[in-house]
């Protein structure tokens, strides 16, 4: 399929390209994106992106090798780059402190984002500053595209997609388990757990995950569940068709976008057939072995809670793990695996879907096919979409169907009552 005619001079451009995910990402784009595209790797090291582009150059030789910019993280430098592309994806973070001028440049002129955050107050604080811009340039700005939070935001669309076919009904609730995660953490996701205190208040951390708090329009009409006092204390929870589960530590992270999703879907005209329902509600979970480490699992973020609101703690802990840039080895990461299981019980009936979505290898390596995939998208299908903030779910089946061709998976079936 062609990409779209948009008259600059590149398709799109990776920054960030020499950092742990940058070059997980440059490198699917070398080696699965189409042969014509115009693209450039960007930072601020000519040695290091130079470096880059002839490791690039061993996965596809037969491939013209991307251009290099060289840039900074300053507001001028990020504005000439947007300037220059169709789509920036970045992958510079801590987003709370190096997010801004990349994201703002792109609003202003118009240029496509996408970016791999998890820090829901760096969202909430963009859509305030510069989602009515975006809305008037055009630019189509998808930040948390990445492992946090496009997975469950795409389970939960497709539990809700197989309701309204199968049963012509809304959905009610969802539930997303993390039923399975093989993988450790690189130097630039502790570094963004162990800053966003230095980046963010605890208000503004809080005021972003109250439930909705990023939807377009008001919470839906029906209260949420709540947990049960048993679950408050110990993190443990027995959820039909998901078996026991406990506290998940992406859980508020991957709310607030599925909430947002629901959001958007009841707002933007294009998307209101896809909508989930006014009673819709979200939860996020994980598989524990057994009850014990269920309960393990819980106290231990509660720690990591005490951990991060406290300063000389976190400097302590920041020091001894990954640092930015860094990661586990390639070749022992390519055995990692994630696995996510859901259940969306249809609004008015017994029963629903129950869902899989699950991918091997890296994570890191899925976060940069998500970014890829879904600067693919825009480059080349009518994703009739105005200018605005957006969420991966808006991007619909035809960015599911191209991750299913790249190895993560999405299955749905009926759930029996």
């Amino acid at each position: 399929m062609a990409s779209k005619d948009h008259g600059r001079e590149y398709d799109l451009v990776v920054f960030g390209a020499t950092g742990y995910t940058g070059k997980y990402t440059a490198q699917y784009i070398t080696t699965h994106l189409p042969s014509t595209l115009k693209w450039a790797v960007a930072g601020r090291s000519e040695s290091k992106l130079s470096a880059l582009v002839t490791e690039l150059s061993t996965l596809n030789p037969d491939r013209i090798p991307p251009s290099i910019e060289l840039g900074t993280l300053t507001a001028s430098s990020l504005s000439a780059l947007a300037q220059k592309t169709f789509i920036l994806l970045t992958t510079v973070g801590p987003y709370g402190a190096l997010g801004e001028h990349a994201f703002a440049a792109c609003a202003t002129h118009g240029t496509h984002y996408l970016d791999v955050t998890g820090e829901v107050p760096f969202v909430a604080k963009m859509l305030t500053k510069y989602s009515s811009t975006a809305a008037k340039t055009g630019a189509l700005m998808f930040p948390q595209i990445g492992i946090e939070s496009a997975p469950p935001d795409l389970l939960t669309w497709s539990l809700a997609r197989f309701n309204r076919a199968t049963y012509s009904l809304p959905t009610a609730d969802v539930t997303v388990s993390v039923h399975t995660l093989k993988s450790a953490p690189s130097g630039g996701t502790l570094a963004t757990v162990f800053t966003i205190l230095d980046n963010f208040s605890l208000a503004e951390l809080h005021a972003s995950h109250v439930p909705y708090a990023l939807s377009p329009v008001p919470r839906p009409a029906a209260a949420p569940p709540k947990p049960s006092l048993w679950t408050r204390l110990t993190g443990l929870v027995n959820i039909p068709g998901l078996g026991l589960l406990t506290t998940s530590l992406a859980g508020s992270t991957d709310a607030a976008q599925v909430q947002r999703t629901w959001g958007l879907l009841s707002s933007v005209p294009s998307r209101k057939e896809q909508g989930y329902g006014p009673n819709f509600s979200f939860r996020e979970y994980m598989r524990p072995r057994n009850w014990l480490t269920g309960v393990a699992i819980h106290f231990g973020l509660m720690v990591l809670g005490l951990v991060m609101a406290t300063p000389w703690l976190r400097r302590v802990v920041a020091k001894r793990v990954y640092q930015p840039g860094e990661g586990p080895e390639a070749e022992a990461a390519k055995w990692d695996e994630i696995e996510y299981r859901g259940v969306g019980r249809a609004d008015g009936k017994e029963g629903g879907a129950l869902g899989r979505a699950w991918f091997l290898g890296s994570t890191y390596y899925l976060t940069g096919i998500l970014l890829a995939e879904a600067a693919a998208t825009l480059l080349q299908e009518d994703v009739d979409l105005p200018g605005g903030v957006y969420t991966p779910a808006c991007l619909g089946q035809p960015f599911i169907d191209r991750l299913d061709r790249a190895g993560f998976h999405i299955e749905v079936k009926p759930l029996e009552p």
